[in-house]
């Protein structure tokens, strides 16, 4: 399907502030200011839960919503009979655009970032879910793209609207457990097939699902029953991993709490796939069901250069002495250690139950207060407090505005980058081609958004879609 030339509405100017509807519409119109008008990209699974959130029990207003998977809009269709109903977006946006002030996006990761640039070029605010995108080039184009068209932005780690993430920031940045120079973070992800060959079968393509469109902007294949829905998590060419989908929740705490920013370089020191036992395994199209991943970042200010290691798929980091035998590894989902001079400080997922290693210490240690406000609300109310920064207009503060968000993405997508380049390089090697380097460490110039010792890698920065799809500020 050819990808069809829009009318920048306006020139796509920077939008200021929400025009008072009333003002257009007559006196009997409910200004924007008062219910904002919301349209919603993906409206199944994750989608459901964010149009409800954001809904608020009639607060604000639904006013379209699409799909490319009717089975999955069937719950959200009922829920919100007024709301006109699109399977492409695009035509969504050029029949509703005067009616939407706002959009939440919920589609697999390969197609977030055509669909929140095309909203911003037309003056919506986005609430995107995480991870923001699926390529590092895109989330550093959508972070350019927030400031440029001056627009209020969200990424759906609602963990960083918790309290909890607030009190490790100002416990790490207060120097409760001294100087950190290492932390863990580990998820019990996957939960879907990883590791595997891409399939050789393929099915009919049901009447309710409109395949083109939900392939976007990926390379064509037949369509599988087994990549839907949330199973396309496992595939490169739609999702990003285990590692994509929870990075950006795990990641997101230590990423606040040790105030950093691009990464220096990254390798893959494990990239398994589970067959019984793990084993090395080299797959193109899928991501390993199991992997370690070391990303490197500088000093800053007053704060020691640090390594964050990712594990995940039944990989754990070592158990640290301070434990009791009694005592859990972080929660049953993951969880998050910080390696200190003067101690240790222990987290589950968004940051969840913090503790100070060993747990008797908690008592002992006067625990900072947090220097970041809390959020009316915590967790759940990471939609609400978007569509109040919506009314409010561009400036007013969300917790995961692209600003903070885009480069944090770019940080969980280096480890994919390290991984797809950890199973490429494995297999040139095997191949015993003397042009590529023996070492797996790849150094990363963050300015340029390029790896400089091993450039192969550079394919994996920004991928090339598919026919007339096209991503350009």
């Amino acid at each position: 399907m050819k990808r069809r030339k829009f009318t920048r509405l306006a020139g796509a100017l920077p939008v200021f502030s929400i025009l008072p509807r009333h003002t257009l519409g007559g006196k009997d119109h409910i200004a924007p200011s008062d219910k904002l008008q919301i349209a919603a990209i993906g409206a199944g699974g994750k989608g459901w839960t964010n149009i409800t959130r954001a809904y608020n029990d009639g607060s604000d207003d639904i006013v379209a919503l699409c799909d490319v998977d009717d089975r999955r809009a069937e719950k959200t269709r009922k829920a919100f009979p007024k709301a006109p109903y699109y399977r492409d977006f695009r035509e969504m946006l050029d029949q509703e655009g005067d009616h939407i002030d706002a959009v939440l996006i919920s589609s697999p990761d390969h197609m977030h970032a055509v669909q929140a640039l095309e909203c911003m070029r037309r003056g919506k605010h986005i609430y995107c879910e995480k991870p923001l995108t699926h390529d590092i080039y895109e989330a550093r184009m959508l972070t350019q793209a927030a400031k440029k068209y001056k627009l209020v932005t969200q990424m759906g780690n609602q963990g960083s609207s918790g309290d909890d993430t607030r009190y490790i920031e100002s416990w790490i940045q207060e120097g409760l457990i001294g100087e950190v120079k290492k932390v863990h973070v580990w998820t019990n992800r996957p939960g879907w097939p990883q590791g595997i060959p891409k399939p050789t079968a393929h099915h009919p393509v049901p009447p309710e699902v409109s395949w083109d469109l939900w392939l976007g902007t990926a390379p064509y294949t037949e369509y599988y029953a087994n990549y839907l829905p949330g199973k396309w998590r496992g595939w490169v060419d739609y999702g990003t991993g285990a590692l994509g989908d929870m990075g950006c929740h795990f990641m997101d705490v230590p990423y606040r709490a040790l105030k950093l920013g691009y990464p220096t370089s990254v390798y893959c020191s494990a990239a398994a796939n589970w067959v019984g036992y793990f084993e090395e395994a080299h797959y193109t199209h899928s991501y390993p069901s199991a992997s370690k991943i070391h990303i490197s970042f500088p000093t800053r200010a007053s704060m020691p250069a640090v390594e964050m290691v990712w594990y995940d798929g039944g990989i754990l980091p070592e158990r640290p002495n301070e434990l009791l035998p009694e005592e859990a590894l972080g929660e049953w989902n993951g969880g998050i250690l910080f390696e200190g001079s003067q101690g240790k400080l222990m987290a589950g997922l968004f940051g969840t139950n913090p503790t100070i290693l060993p747990t008797t210490k908690m008592e002992e240690v006067s625990q900072p207060k947090p220097s970041s406000p809390l959020v009316d609300g915590g967790n759940e109310a990471h939609q609400q407090q978007w569509v109040k920064a919506c009314k409010a207009g561009y400036g007013t503060y969300t917790s995961s505005s692209f600003d903070k968000s885009g480069p944090l993405t770019e940080t969980v997508l280096m480890g994919n980058l390290a991984v797809l380049s950890h199973n490429y390089y494995e297999k040139e090697k095997s191949a015993r081609r003397p042009s590529y380097p023996g070492r797996k460490e790849l150094l990363w110039d963050g300015e340029s958004m390029k790896i400089t010792n091993f450039e192969p890698a550079n394919q994996f920065v920004k991928r090339t879609y598919r026919g007339d799809w096209d991503f350009e500020l």
